[in-house]
């Protein structure tokens, strides 16, 4: 019965954001606790306090892009336009184009690509942050870096990642520039 239920509103959700969650059922059908497991991440997901709603998209942007340029980066996309941050914003991001973005958004773009950069220049973009909308503000953008990336590296490892495809905002579609290009480490010599 639970599995049912946990089956349902997967398909919910992928019909409201036509977003593939086999990989969820995947788990769901391996193993129930570890589905319900995954799941207490939620909250994680969800938690934005004191921080604009166009600063917290584009910071989660990043931490996606980072991960993904496909299907977990259209779903922010579609979720932040439905929280009503402006397509031109979304774009802009995706297409690295800072100097366009409004002032507190490339500070969150900055910061995000720092934080994830393990960069001493967060430090200061960190302070920024703090002294303009407090500690919470802090935590919900550093939240949202993190729950960015554990969804596409999920997928990834799971065998459940796609090609990269351009994202479509507004109509238009975008090819996203990647904040981080990582090369795979060289494979060991066979003795």
């Amino acid at each position: 019965m639970v599995k049912w239920l946990i089956r349902r509103k997967l398909a919910s959700f992928e019909r409201a954001y036509q977003y593939d969650m086999s990989y969820a059922r995947e788990i769901l059908d391996i193993d129930l606790g570890a589905l319900l497991a995954f799941a207490k991440i939620q909250k994680l997901t969800e938690y934005r306090r004191d921080v604009p709603v166009d600063v917290y998209y584009a910071v989660k942007l990043v931490g996606t892009m980072t991960e993904d340029c496909g299907p977990c980066t259209q779903l922010t996309v579609t979720m932040a336009l439905r929280d009503g941050v402006a397509g031109s914003t979304l774009a802009a991001v995706i297409a690295g184009d800072d100097i366009v973005l409004p002032e507190p958004v490339q500070l969150g773009v900055r910061f995000a690509r720092a934080a994830l950069a393990h960069d001493l220049a967060t430090e200061p973009l960190r302070d920024d942050i703090v002294r303009r909308w407090g500690k919470r503000a802090l935590v919900s953008l550093s939240y949202a870096l993190v729950a960015a990336r554990i969804y596409p590296t999920l997928k990834y490892a799971l065998g459940h990642g796609k090609a990269c495809t351009r994202i479509v905002v507004g109509g238009e579609q975008l090819v996203p520039k990647r904040s981080e290009q990582r090369e795979l480490p060289a494979r060991p010599a066979e003795a």
